[in-house]
């Protein structure tokens, strides 16, 4: 049976809520990668075993039902969202060997801020001084939670915000790709791209988990990677990236719970003051959405 492609909806907030479901497998993905590195696997393979496991569970869920799962109608794009992933999973990962998840969390949350910096030349959207306000919020936030001159501006910090700009750039890839190709096309080649660039550094120093625990991890990476993408992929069909990018936010709150609990690193107070606020700022976001969507049929609305 051959897909046909769905074209893009402006659904808003039903693209919201499928995001937020996708935060809880993209906060599996960062801590089981946060373990590996804390049981002592190399980021090589670390990284080649998320992919690995994501293009063999995608190929064998989407081929069967998408002949056409290998067409892509735009070579370019697909390479380049595939090499912006592999670009925020290297980062991510390996800054995490020396932060705090809640440190390399925050710092990756400057993205919703680069993002809508970006949707105006890249998408031709045009985004007014509420959503500015409210995005520059969520990034003060951010400020407050890492404090500028502590441990959150270890080297590694740089590598994390390096990993942001390329999430920017897939949000922004992965939209402009929605209505073009499946979400399944878009899946198996991102995943496929990254494995490819991977795997000559994969073999290097090969190290078997050794505990249940491990070996958890060591599935669950490629898992819920290939799950919380596919959930991503499918919420940009029916919303912009700067409506969606500031509920990313809910991880941030995930991965604090996941540092406390697992690693005993709990969050300090700063972090207590800063998530209010950055949660704060995506709330108003998903507001003045909703606002857009019912007065956009009767009058054009400046935000």
């Amino acid at each position: 049976m051959t897909s046909t492609i769905a074209p893009v909806e402006e659904r808003r907030n039903f693209g919201i809520g499928i995001l937020l479901i996708s935060q809880l497998f993209f906060a599996t993905l960062d801590t089981s990668a946060k373990y590996l590195s804390f049981i002592g696997l190399p980021l090589g393979e670390i990284v080649f075993v998320r992919y690995a496991i994501h293009v063999v569970l995608a190929i064998a869920l989407f081929l069967p039902l998408q002949r056409d799962l290998f067409v892509t109608r735009n070579w370019p794009l697909q390479l380049l969202r595939g090499l912006c992933l592999l670009g925020v999973t290297g980062a991510n990962f390996l800054a995490m060997r020396f932060l705090p998840l809640t440190v390399t969390g925050a710092l990756m949350f400057t993205m919703p801020l680069m993002v809508t910096a970006l949707s105006g030349p890249f998408l031709g959207e045009k985004i007014g001084w509420r959503r500015w306000a409210a995005v520059g919020a969520g990034f003060v936030g951010i400020l407050i939670i890492v404090r500028p001159g502590t441990e959150a501006f270890h080297p590694a910090s740089l590598i994390c915000l390096a990993g942001a700009l390329s999430a920017a750039f897939y949000s922004i890839i992965t939209r402009k790709l929605a209505g073009v190709d499946s979400a399944a096309t878009q899946q198996v080649y991102s995943g496929l791209i990254a494995l490819t660039c991977i795997t000559p550094f994969a073999f290097n120093e090969w190290v078997w988990p050794s505990t249940g625990a491990g070996w958890f991890a060591f599935i669950a990476i490629g898992v819920t990677g290939m799950i919380a993408h596919q959930l991503n992929t499918i919420a940009h069909r029916y919303a912009p990236p700067s409506a969606l990018a500031p509920f990313s936010y809910t991880e941030l709150l995930l991965l604090a719970l996941a540092s406390w609990l697992i690693f005993s690193e709990p969050p300090d107070v700063w972090f207590y003051v800063g998530a209010p606020v950055i949660i704060g700022s995506g709330v108003y976001i998903w507001f003045r959405e909703r606002q857009l969507n019912r007065t956009v049929t009767v009058a054009p609305v400046e935000d």
